[in-house]
């Protein structure tokens, strides 16, 4: 100041000044005075700091819910589950899986250990109990998911059959004392398998027809059944989806509806898909990066026979026969392999012998107790490369009625999907919103305009992985695919990626040695979380979106939690800096 009092430069002066230092200099000369602490504290400054640092686009609008761009800055930085606080090596092989409960006082851990172990979760972590389900003929548990209520807990694993057959079990089991409830057959193991109210469960069965042509069936199970009672505890089945060219449902899980019309953070579209298909079946292709591309013709395979008229009058038995004098009187071509003759057979048989999807699925009222089933499968090979979505209608979320689906019609054989959204890629990872709102997935690209001729040779997949974001309510993508994490193994060694969802945030497991944090809105990486091998599973606190767990294949499960959470709970008295600025001093390196 001068002489006067006054100050000596004016505060545009020292705006533009600050401007050129960063966020750390910028908080340490608002320590000087008050009316540098003024001008360090100003809203454009903070803005420009912001995007500057982030590197964000300026067309991105600040989060809803800031109250300021300095506070937002704060979020950003001192709210990410970036410090480690603890490691948990109670497991003795590779944790797959980890899932909490909707209170967010306990979770479970899976592991090729062959155990589920649930843990209390405390200011610091506790083991309170293990389960091995090697007496029952496991090989190893992969995935856990507790019910709405918290009162029993779904584990699945792979079970090893007859002749070393591998396949897939659900155990229930019980939080109260931990007994074992129930358990239920689950084809192929990875289904999973997942909760769709307080006490039923969904499994699923394959059934072979050809070579590459399946059946996959979708059961509805109750809970509460006896340990012995594996064989006979199937009691109701959902729906029946024909598979070809070696394709299965695989991943399922059930997305609420009610709760779309009160998402807690609604997304800014940045790129929508064109979405104008005439089918009743949509498909959305993820494979174009321009709505150019997307106005073309897409490539497809050229089938080795002709394809038939479109007859009306004719059934599909009789075009099978048609198509069958076709190939005996030579009136069409020859060149056919065994792969393509089986898929085409398929494709006849089940033209008229399947029911008409669900109408109007996008014009789900917000009050129906309408679920959605979702889950991966495909059409081209058998890597998982299309996301298929099918409405639970309110009558079908009970066992009660039919069993074996007695109310169809003798010619309806197979239920069709009420929606598909193709990814052009294989399909690692999946998860929810905690509204259920948004779809997340992972998936490795194929190359562009690819060309599958053969269903056993799936296209080669990118090592950088895609997290791709869908709004369940409009059935269009939205924003840009999330990266930063990678993946190496081959298409026929390619494993899950568990991935996580919280209010604000979107984490990931890799396979190079880290899990990753995106801020949801701004579509940013804010943090990679090391291991010392591929990161499995990651999940958030449902309660606390502060606290992260990871998963690995070192046999570890690492706590996360926020800096400022860190401060909270080591700090016995407050000390002077902290209340100001130790939220990004701390963090300085």
């Amino acid at each position: 100041m001068d002489a006067g009092g006054g100050p000596l430069l004016p505060d545009s002066v020292l705006y533009e000044i600050f401007l050129y230092l960063d966020h750390v200099d910028v908080l340490s000369v608002g320590l000087v005075c008050q009316q540098w602490h003024a001008v360090a504290r100003d809203e454009f400054l903070w803005k420009e700091l912001f995007y500057r640092y982030y590197r964000i686009s300026r067309e991105v609008p600040r989060h809803p819910a800031a109250v300021s761009w300095y506070d937002e800055f704060q979020r950003l930085y001192d709210t990410i589950p970036c410090v480690e606080v603890q490691a948990l090596k109670e497991h003795n092989d590779q944790v797959l899986h980890l899932s909490f409960s909707h209170s967010g006082c306990l979770f479970a851990s899976c592991s090729k250990d062959c155990t589920v172990k649930i843990w209390s979760n405390e200011l610091d972590i506790s083991l309170q109990h293990s389960s091995n389900m090697r007496p029952y003929n496991w090989s190893y548990t992969q995935f856990s998911q507790f019910n709405s209520d918290d009162s029993l807990l779904l584990v699945s694993g792979v079970f090893v059959g007859p002749h070393n057959s591998s396949s897939g079990e659900i155990a229930v089991i019980s939080m109260e004392n931990f007994t074992l409830l129930s358990r239920v057959r689950n084809k192929p193991y990875d289904v999973f398998g997942c909760w769709l109210n307080e006490t039923n469960l969904i499994s699923g069965n394959l059934h072979r027809i050809g070579r590459i042509t399946s059946c996959s069936v979708l059961w509805l199970n109750n809970a509460f059944q006896g340990i012995e009672s594996e064989n006979v505890n199937v009691v109701k089945r959902l729906f029946k989806i024909q598979n070809l060219n070696a394709s299965t449902i695989r991943t399922v899980m059930v997305a609420d509806c009610s709760r779309y019309d009160s998402p807690d953070l609604l997304l800014d579209y940045e790129e929508q898909l064109a979405a104008s298909s005439t089918s009743t079946c949509p498909v959305f292709d993820l494979g174009s990066d321009s709505e150019e591309e997307e106005a073309k013709p897409k490539q497809t395979l050229e089938p080795a026979v002709q394809e038939l008229p479109d007859d009306g009058g004719v059934t599909a038995e009789d075009g099978l026969q048609q198509f069958f004098d076709d190939i005996m009187e030579g009136r069409v071509r020859p060149a056919m392999t065994e792969t393509e003759l089986e898929t085409k057979v398929a494709e006849l048989f089940v033209r008229n012998r399947t029911k008409p999807p669900e109408l109007n699925l996008l014009s789900t009222d917000s009050n129906s107790k309408t679920k959605y089933l979702i889950f991966t499968t495909g059409c081209l090979t058998y890597s998982p490369h299309q996301i298929g979505i099918k409405r639970i209608l309110p009558h079908q979320m009970t066992t009660a009625g039919p069993v074996l689906g007695e109310e169809r019609r003798s010619d309806e054989f197979f239920d069709s999907l009420d929606h598909v959204i193709d990814i052009h890629g294989h399909i690692i990872g999946m998860g929810l919103s905690p509204d259920h709102r948004y779809l997340y997935v992972n998936s490795r690209a194929w190359p562009r305009d690819c060309v599958i001729s053969d269903p056993m040779q799936p296209p080669p997949i990118a090592e950088e992985i895609d997290l791709h974001v869908f709004d369940l309510k409009t059935m269009k993508e939205v924003k840009r695919a999330l990266r930063a994490h990678r993946a190496y193994t081959p298409n026929e060694e390619c494993f899950f990626i568990f991935l996580d969802v919280s209010r604000d945030f979107v984490a990931s497991g890799a396979e190079d040695r880290h899990g990753y944090i995106w801020d949801r809105h701004y579509n940013i990486c804010l943090a990679k979380l090391q291991h010392d091998n591929v990161v499995n599973s990651v999940a958030f606190s449902p309660v606390e979106q502060e606290l992260l767990l990871t998963a690995s294949d070192d046999t570890t499960i690492k706590v996360w939690r926020s800096p400022r959470a860190v401060r909270i709970q080591q700090a016995r008295k407050p000390r002077p800096r902290k209340l100001l600025f130790s939220w990004l001093m701390n963090q300085k390196s």
